[in-house]
C-alpha cells in the first residue's frame, strides 16, 4: 500500500469503529434469520415451539441444523434425528447459533456483490472452525461451558468479517481488499465486540472477542474464563502446537498459566481438536 492508500484505509477503519461503537451495525447481505434466532433464544419466554417456527422459516438452515445434529461431531449416541425440534434440543442454543452463523457465511459467499472477497471469507471461516474446535477442547478442562466456548471461537472473527464486507462495498476506494485487510489486526477485536454487543450476545462472549489478542490482560477472578480460553485457542490455532513447537506459545502467557496448560497439554488439545475438524468442516464449512 502507498502512504496515501494507507492513510485512507486508516481513516475508513476509524470511521467504521466509531460507527459500530455508536450502535450502528450495517452488514450488507447478512441474513436476518441469524438475528431472529439470536433474539428468540435470548428471550426466556420463547417456547420450544416458537423457536422451531423461527428456525423453520428458512428451509436451508433447517437442513443444515439436521445435518449438524446428525454429524459425528455432535451425535455421539449415533441415533439419527429427522425433526427440527429434536435437532435443536440435541444441539442446544449455542450450537444452534453456531450453525446459523455457518449458514450466514455461506449465504454471503454466494452473493454477487461479495464475490471479490469470497476466498477471504472462506479462509476466515475455516480458521474460525479451527479456533472453535480448540476452544471446545480447552473449555472441557475448565468450568467454562464448552458449547459457549465453541460459539466464541466461531464468532471471534466477526470484526474481520464486518470490515471485509464493508470494504467490498467500498471497492472503488480500495482496489485491493486483501492488502487492506493487513491493517485490520489492530481493529478487528474492538469492532467485533461492538457488533456482538449491538446484536445482544452475552457479555462474556463480547468481552472474550474484544480481548482475544490480550494474552496478559488483567482478569477479574481466580478461575479461567471464556476470554482465557479464546486467547489460548487463537494462539494454538496458528499451528505451533500441531508441529510440537508449543513452548514459545505457553511460556510467559498469562492465559495459558491461568488455564494451567503445559506444552504437552497443548499438543494433546490440538491433536484432539484436529481429529474433529473433518466432521466440523463438513457440517459448518462453506
Amino acid at each position: 500500500m502507498s502512504d496515501e492508500a494507507r492513510g485512507a484505509a486508516l481513516l475508513f477503519l476509524a470511521a467504521l469503529a466509531k460507527e459500530v461503537s455508536s450502535g450502528t451495525v450495517d452488514l450488507p447481505c447478512f441474513p436476518d434469520i441469524v438475528l431472529r434466532i439470536r433474539n428468540a433464544l435470548a428471550d426466556p419466554s420463547t417456547t420450544p415451539e416458537q423457536t422451531v417456527t423461527v428456525v423453520g422459516a428458512e428451509p436451508r438452515l433447517v437442513a443444515r441444523l439436521l445435518q449438524t445434529a446428525n454429524s459425528a461431531a455432535f451425535n455421539q449416541s449415533g441415533k439419527p434425528l429427522n425433526d427440527l425440534r429434536s435437532a435443536i434440543t440435541r444441539l442446544g442454543h449455542q450450537l444452534v447459533q453456531s450453525a446459523a452463523m455457518a449458514f450466514a457465511v455461506q449465504h454471503m459467499k454466494n452473493e454477487q456483490s461479495l464475490r471479490a472477497i469470497s476466498n477471504l471469507l472462506s479462509n476466515l471461516w475455516k480458521q474460525s472452525i479451527i479456533v472453535a474446535a480448540i476452544c471446545q477442547e480447552i473449555a472441557r478442562r475448565t468450568k467454562v461451558n464448552p458449547e459457549e466456548a465453541f460459539l466464541a471461537g466461531l464468532m471471534h472473527g466477526i470484526g474481520r468479517l464486518y470490515v471485509m464486507v464493508r470494504v467490498a462495498g467500498a471497492s472503488a476506494e480500495f482496489k485491493d481488499p486483501q492488502a487492506f485487510m493487513t491493517l485490520v489486526a489492530g481493529w478487528q477485536a474492538s469492532i467485533g465486540k461492538a457488533v456482538l454487543e449491538n446484536w445482544g450476545f452475552d457479555e462474556a462472549l463480547c468481552e472474550a472477542v474484544g480481548a482475544q489478542f490480550d494474552a496478559d490482560r488483567i482478569r477479574r477472578g481466580k478461575d479461567a474464563d471464556l476470554s482465557d480460553v479464546l486467547v489460548a485457542s487463537i494462539a494454538l490455532s496458528r499451528g505451533a502446537a500441531v508441529k510440537g513447537d508449543t513452548e514459545a506459545q505457553v511460556m510467559g502467557s498469562r492465559a495459558f498459566a491461568v488455564l494451567g496448560l503445559s506444552a504437552k497439554d497443548c499438543v494433546t488439545i490440538a491433536a484432539h481438536a484436529h481429529k474433529q475438524l473433518g466432521s466440523l468442516q463438513e457440517v459448518l464449512g462453506c
